[in-house]
């Protein structure tokens, strides 16, 4: 009968030894290198300051967007909600350049604002590539052009309503109607 738990006792332990090796022996963090070549990775623009364009840009184009008043309003309420604004201000710049003069480092043609969203820059301006779908970067890119009046008016988006001297109409409470206009004929004969 102890032979029995001496043969039972070796084979879990031998079993136990087995399995501890081979958990053991796999490696269950990614490599740094794996992690480097991924698509999602840190990637540096190369085009330079002067506005070179890049060629890897999407082949669709921006021409649409610049016309369209609500691919410019949807660009600024995009800017607002990507925290744009937390560098950039609300165009007059702050940690990051102005974004309503006529100075611009890479250029204000349509490609290079596309390019500096996707791409980044060097110090500071983080790239957007895969977190931002391509026609909301180019409706941020028409917001940031109309931002220095580099869009047709008639696109341009309206003011905030924070700007406004009195709230929207539809914010206001409501109140009941006022009396006044021509009296009921009933209510002539009394006066």
């Amino acid at each position: 009968m102890w032979w029995r738990i001496a043969t039972i006792t070796l084979l879990f332990v031998t079993a136990a030894s087995a399995l501890t090796y081979w958990r053991g022996s796999r490696d269950y963090r990614p490599s740094l290198l794996a992690e480097a070549n991924r698509s999602g990775g840190i990637t540096m623009s190369a085009v330079t300051a002067g506005g070179q364009p890049s060629q890897q840009l999407s082949p669709e184009t921006n021409s649409h967007y610049e016309v369209n008043g609500f691919d410019v309003n949807e660009g600024k309420r995009l800017y607002q909600w990507f925290n744009c604004v937390g560098c950039h201000a609300n165009g007059g710049g702050d940690i990051g350049p102005p974004l309503m003069d006529d100075k611009w480092i890479y250029g204000s043609e349509p490609r290079n604002i596309y390019q500096t969203i996707t791409e980044g820059r060097p110090n500071g301006m983080p790239s957007f590539r895969g977190k931002i779908a391509d026609a909301q970067i180019w409706q941020i890119v028409a917001y940031v052009r109309s931002m220095s009046g580099l869009v047709a008016i008639q696109a341009a988006p309206g003011r905030n309503d924070d700007i406004q001297a009195k709230p929207p109409e539809t914010m206001a409470p409501t109140q009941p109607p006022k009396k006044g206009g021509t009296p009921a004929p009933d209510e002539r004969s009394s006066q």
